[in-house]
């Protein structure tokens, strides 16, 4: 059975039209549709319902989908054992937003530079989400949110860089005293299920402040429009730049030894690309760390 088969299968289920694999592989659709028909003559069964643009797997295709992926993991584990010390195919890697503007782009270049024969796959997405995934062998690492729990010892674990915990107000926001702001103002709150947001919660909760909550939700960007739009206050990590052009918002320190939220890299001690893996390094010395000032100056 040819693997390609099976990598063009999977793609389909994956994106849910040929259309789209056929971009992801850089093949045309008929092409694509030809390697699936062979693969449906082998296996004697059709994998593989037609709805107009949008395809879904059958039955069939469930059962096989998993192993496939498997197969394909364990034929590129052979490839790679076969360079030895050349670093090739393909790299799956997660990373939160901030981590895709923030750290990513200080480690990409080198990185191609480095290993021009990986193939490197970028998936965003939520902390919780891409733990999982690394876990489950989806994602070979991940840029994340420092867990509130140990790393489970089948995973490695590097601290990148500490975002401190800081009160972000509108411009116009005269008062300094960030205890007495979250007191008296309305305030936005960062999500509670990420793990980032606990940071936040766990602050209120040891200064037993309970704000006048307006809304939760998951994006720092949006919440730091919200503010420069003088929605309300929040508490939030002082995430790497860039961040949203125009915003009319003051930082103020919280503590004078606040909260941080750590941002890290997370993989799988079993992925074939482990070693890889443990050779990205990403200097703090390229990264802008953030002062948090009451300099009463928009950003």
């Amino acid at each position: 059975m040819d693997t390609r088969f099976l990598e063009s299968f999977i793609a389909i289920v994956e994106r849910g039209s040929i259309a789209d694999a056929a971009r992801q592989l850089a093949l045309t659709p008929a092409a694509v549709s030809q390697r699936v028909k062979a693969l449906e003559d082998q296996i004697k069964q059709p994998l593989l319902i037609r709805a107009g643009r949008t395809v879904t797997p059958t039955a069939a295709g469930l059962a096989i989908i998993e192993k496939s992926r498997q197969l394909i993991r364990v034929v590129e584990e052979l490839k790679s054992l076969a360079s030895q010390d050349e670093f090739t195919g393909e790299l799956r890697v997660g990373a939160i937003s901030t981590a895709l503007t923030g750290i990513l782009p200080f480690m990409l270049r080198k990185f191609f530079t480095d290993y021009p024969q990986i193939d490197l796959h970028v998936t965003p997405g939520q902390s919780i989400k891409l733990y999982h995934e690394v876990l489950e062998g989806r994602l070979d690492a991940a840029f994340i949110v420092e867990p509130p729990f140990a790393i489970p010892k089948t995973c490695g674990w590097k601290r990148l860089i500490s975002e401190p915990l800081m009160l972000l107000v509108p411009e116009n926001c005269t008062e300094s005293n960030a205890l007495k702001i979250l007191k008296s103002h309305v305030f936005l709150r960062y999500d509670r299920n990420q793990w980032g947001g606990r940071v936040a919660d766990n602050f209120l909760k040891e200064k037993k402040i309970f704000p006048k909550e307006q809304l939760e939700l998951d994006s720092l960007e949006a919440i730091a429009l919200m503010v420069s739009q003088g929605v309300g206050v929040s508490l939030l990590p002082d995430w790497q730049p860039p961040w949203p052009e125009g915003l009319k918002v003051r930082k103020i320190p919280v503590a004078d030894s606040p909260p941080y939220r750590h941002i890290g890299l997370l993989w799988l001690q079993a992925s074939q690309h482990a070693n890889l893996i443990k050779t990205i390094d990403i200097s703090t010395k390229k990264l802008k760390i953030n002062k948090i000032t009451d300099d009463k100056k928009p950003l």
